[in-house]
């Protein structure tokens, strides 16, 4: 169904889009680190946050992407873009309600998860947080427009969108930081700037009929229940494990506070390194959505197989390449970012240790993309859930005041965590529980 040049086209932007993602997430700590090691800290905890939210409305997205594949792979176009209107709505009202939430109670969420630490990391961690609030809608609809895009194998349009929008925030974060001596705020305001901008930009053009899947033109949405429920049918347990996975993240991080600021600094520079070394799999994942939902739409679940085994011997062939290569500059990328020697030396340990532990995460995370993409989510959530509580929370809290391990404990748990996710989601896929799993036919 999909031929090399047609994944080509549909992984090589998303794998480019992960990359400026990450270069810009690299850019914000850099630029904040200027600030000093409480601004760092006080950014990263609420990143944790920010991306339990970031997930959620993804994992509706991902809801949605699955959908709009496998009607289009039913050859049912019209039935796709009824679902594309649905996701379109789910995503927005879902986004504002949390983006409220965020607004009145940002600082005390922060001290019930945070507790008691250095007032003037709380103190960035407040504004920061106030910033990313209301960027949130329009993540909503650029992360759903995205979605639709991928599922009509299309990713260069959002590339393209993740270019100008990168593109504004790091303009914006070194006229604010470094001109303007704006401090945290600095990076806040051009990300809310520069997710809006993207926003704007996707929802015009998926309103071109030419599109097989669009919005309508005068954004009339409507509501048709059938089409929600075949979303969150997949949305919702994806979303929980999405959320249950960054919320177990934000209470590892909770206790990595503890240690101090020089671990909370080398625990997040490290954490935006290793970052590089996720994008192939993020990029493949987001790719064997649409390539598996058509196949599985199309009843061609021989040919999901085969993509899927293709897939991942292409995401550890460019996966070898990153771990070798930022294990070498290890040393040289942790000095950009001006840390203390205690915190440089904890953010190269935790770097190389990772780069070895890689070796099974692409089982663990973009494997089940494709139990997703044939609605066998139940699965992925329950092994996810009990994996992150059982392991990488349960064993964080053991290695670190247990046993004493500080930061490294933290990385250890989640390495066990991981090697759990692979052997199950492994079984799974070689079992072939998942086929014959698609959504209810269109009413």
């Amino acid at each position: 169904m999909f031929s090399r040049r047609d994944l080509s086209r549909l992984l090589v932007p998303l794998i480019i889009e992960q990359v400026l993602a990450v270069l810009v997430g690299m850019a914000d700590v850099v630029m904040v680190a200027a600030v000093g090691e409480a601004a760092v800290s006080g950014v990263s905890l609420v990143d944790s946050i920010s991306l339990l939210i970031i997930q959620l409305l993804a994992a509706l997205a991902t809801g949605g992407a699955v959908v709009c594949s496998q009607y289009l792979g039913r050859k049912e176009p019209k039935q796709a873009c009824v679902a594309a209107n649905q996701l379109l709505l789910s995503t927005v009202l879902l986004s504002v309600v949390i983006m409220a939430v965020a607004l009145i109670g940002s600082k005390p969420l922060l001290r019930l998860i945070f507790g008691n630490i250095a007032p003037d990391v709380m103190q960035n961690a407040e504004i920061y947080f106030f910033l990313s609030a209301l960027s949130y809608p329009f993540l909503a609809v650029y992360n759903s427009c995205a979605a639709l895009y991928r599922s009509m194998g299309n990713s260069k349009v959002s590339m393209k969108t993740s270019l100008c929008m990168n593109g504004i925030n790091i303009a914006g974060n070194a006229i604010c930081v470094f001109g303007l001596h704006m401090g945290v705020e600095g990076v806040g305001i051009p990300t809310v700037i520069s997710r809006a901008t993207a926003a704007i930009i996707m929802l015009v053009i998926v309103r071109n009929e030419n599109n097989v899947i669009h919005i309508d033109r005068k954004l009339r949405l409507g509501v048709h229940p059938t089409m929600i429920r075949n979303i969150l049918r997949i949305g919702v347990p994806a979303g929980m494990e999405n959320s249950m996975f960054q919320l177990g993240k934000i209470l590892v991080q909770s206790l990595v506070a503890t240690l101090g600021t020089a671990s909370i600094a080398g625990f997040a520079v490290a954490g935006n390194l290793v970052n590089f070394e996720y994008l192939p799999g993020t990029a493949i994942g987001l790719g064997m959505v649409t390539v598996i939902g058509q196949c599985v739409g199309a009843g061609e679940y021989e040919q999901a197989r085969q993509y899927t085994k293709s897939l991942i011997k292409f995401n550890y062939l460019i996966l070898a390449a990153l771990a070798v290569l930022l294990s070498l500059l290890a040393g040289p990328l942790v000095s950009i970012y001006n840390l203390s020697p205690e915190a440089a030396s904890i953010a190269e340990q935790l770097i190389l240790v990772h780069s070895v532990a890689m070796l099974v995460w692409p089982i663990s995370f973009a494997l089940p993309n494709t139990l997703r993409a044939a609605t066998d989510v139940k699965f992925t959530m329950l092994t996810s859930i009990f994996s992150m509580w059982a392991f990488r929370i349960g064993m964080s809290y053991v290695l670190v005041l247990v046993c004493g391990w500080g930061v490294m404990g933290v990385w250890i748990a989640m390495f066990i965590d991981w090697a759990f996710r692979a052997a199950l989601f492994a079984w799974r896929f070689h079992s072939g529980k998942w086929i014959a799993r698609s959504i209810p036919e269109a009413s």
